[in-house]
């Protein structure tokens, strides 16, 4: 008996190592499933971890009811967290096709709760089941804790590393839930001899297994059918990286490419884009051999530039390699850029910007910084005057930069914020705007160490869109999208440069953007 007592109470030290690695992959899932469908990862986040750690407040307090019958609570309360958490994901894509706005962000919140306040039951009950079986109070709740923080560690690093890109968020949750269920399971066993009708829950988990093993293997197919109403075309490709969701649609010769569910082009009219991105700071740079992109990992800017025969080298930094190897390898996206990747002039690099530009001792004639737009912390240090000094500490004299940045007609303070931004880190600055139809009104703002210049501006490579005429009317901004800024109470509205101590870009850049 003796022997016995031992062997269940290690294996509690086990199940709660187990559990509590679940537990925080759930978390995380919850964040990354509402940073993916509803936007605003920082929101999501802090919206998830709190929830969750209130569940688990709350499922703590509950525990001090459950006195008799803790093994049985705790194999229902297993069972429940790999039904509930398993089938989260897959409920939520179908949520987000099916059901009214709004629901689905409260499912989401629901569950958070509920999965927090299950976790929160299992640790309490577990540290009394173990003192039950007869080891030292004090030993066994720090081995407990101690199993439970370590598990969390463990949990955090396999989802970001291993489940995420591996699995899906889909399969990622009916895996885990798995994982419940089986401790749950191996508890039922070992502790069979003290459990009264066994079979019952024997067969309530075979059940349970079923489905979560059928989920496994067809919860994603049927989840991508739900996600494909998210989009307004078929869905060609579909990967989640471990930086992001990227999704490819196609239809009547339209290719699409998204990003966390953004539209970053439609080869319809990506060549109005690009061109302007590329030609206008190639055209005002008195020299320009040696270009520097950031972002962009689509491969269409380098496309552009190859167009100059005089250029010597291309540096691309963009973070996901996955986006560089979708370029390289999908044959729509070859289509588009023209394997201009492969080319022996560009060097590719998947790093962050930021820090790329802290050690990079290169001075380059043209920058080009064709990053996504501002909406979380990390894109947000790129939008930054620590970044933009960086950038101007990498031009040289009489070169140009060209940033891509957001619409001035939907969000115009925040276009203007930019504006004051580079400025602020002693750059020049010229403004333009284009319209392109799958964004809209689109602006740029193009930088230089120098006075710029537009007048003789010479284009010497062949465009579908861009004449030397256009200049002129792109610079020229309409009264609701002119710098001069004015609120709901007719106060004109004061420019700050955008900090890393003070990122208020990314509030502008959510209240503009949310009627959109």
């Amino acid at each position: 008996m003796k022997q016995e007592a031992v062997k269940q109470s290690h294996f509690i030290y086990w199940a709660s190592g187990i559990v509590s690695i679940c537990g925080i992959i759930f978390e995380v899932l919850f964040g990354a499933l509402g940073s993916y469908i509803l936007g605003d990862g920082v929101k999501q986040y802090t919206l998830t971890i709190s929830l969750f750690l209130t569940g688990m407040g709350i499922g703590a307090s509950i525990s001090e009811k459950v006195m008799k019958r803790l093994i049985v609570a705790f194999i229902w309360i297993e069972f429940m967290v790999a039904l509930i958490g398993g089938f989260s994901s897959f409920i939520m894509f179908g949520m987000t096709a099916f059901a009214p706005d709004g629901t689905d962000a409260l499912f989401l919140y629901t569950v958070t709760l509920t999965i927090g306040a299950l976790t929160g039951l299992e640790l309490p009950i577990l540290i009394r089941k173990a003192n039950e079986i007869g080891v030292e109070l004090n030993r066994s709740t720090a081995r407990v804790l101690f199993s439970d923080y370590a598990g969390g560690l463990i949990g955090g690093l396999l989802f970001v590393f291993l489940l995420r890109p591996q699995l899906g968020m889909v399969k990622s949750a009916f895996f885990v839930g798995l994982i419940n269920l089986t401790v749950a399971m191996a508890v039922l066993y070992l502790f069979r001899k003290e459990i009264l009708k066994l079979k019952i829950h024997l067969i309530s988990g075979l059940g349970i297994a079923i489905l979560l093993i059928a989920g496994l293997f067809f919860g994603e197919e049927m989840a991508f059918s739900f996600e494909q109403k998210l989009y307004k075309d078929p869905i060609i490709y579909s990967e989640n990286s471990a930086y992001q969701k990227i999704i490819l649609t196609k239809e009547q010769g339209d290719t699409r490419l998204y990003l966390n569910g953004s539209l970053q082009f439609s080869s319809f009219d990506e060549y109005r884009y690009h061109e302007t991105l590329v030609h206008v700071p190639m055209a005002a740079a008195e020299d320009a051999k040696r270009v520097l992109v950031l972002g962009g990992g689509d491969g269409l800017a380098v496309r552009e530039l190859l167009k100059y025969g005089e250029l010597e080298s291309i540096n691309l930094i963009d973070l996901d390699p996955a986006i560089t190897e979708l370029a390289n390898n999908n044959f729509h996206l070859l289509q588009l850029n023209q394997g201009a990747l492969k080319d022996n002039r560009v060097t590719v690099r998947n790093e962050d910007a930021f820090e790329y530009l802290e050690k990079d001792g290169t001075f380059y004639d043209v920058i080009l910084i064709d990053l996504p737009d501002p909406n979380n912390e990390s894109l947000n240090k790129l939008y930054t005057r620590e970044f933009y000094s960086l950038v101007r500490n990498h031009l040289r004299p009489g070169g140009a930069a060209m940033v891509q940045a957001t619409s001035p007609l939907f969000a115009t303070e925040v276009y203007w914020t930019i504006d004051e931004t580079i400025r602020s880190a002693g750059l020049e600055t010229e403004n333009f705007h284009v319209d392109i139809p799958s964004f809209g009104n689109w602006g740029f703002v193009m930088a230089s160490r120098d006075p710029i210049n537009l007048s003789g501006l010479d284009f010497t490579v062949e465009t579908e869109f861009l004449t030397e005429e256009l200049l002129s009317a792109f610079t020229v901004f309409g009264k609701d999208e002119d710098r001069e800024i004015f609120n709901r109470k007719g106060e004109k509205v004061s420019l700050k440069p955008n900090t890393l101590i003070d990122p208020h870009l990314i509030e502008k850049y959510e209240q503009a953007w949310d009627n959109y």
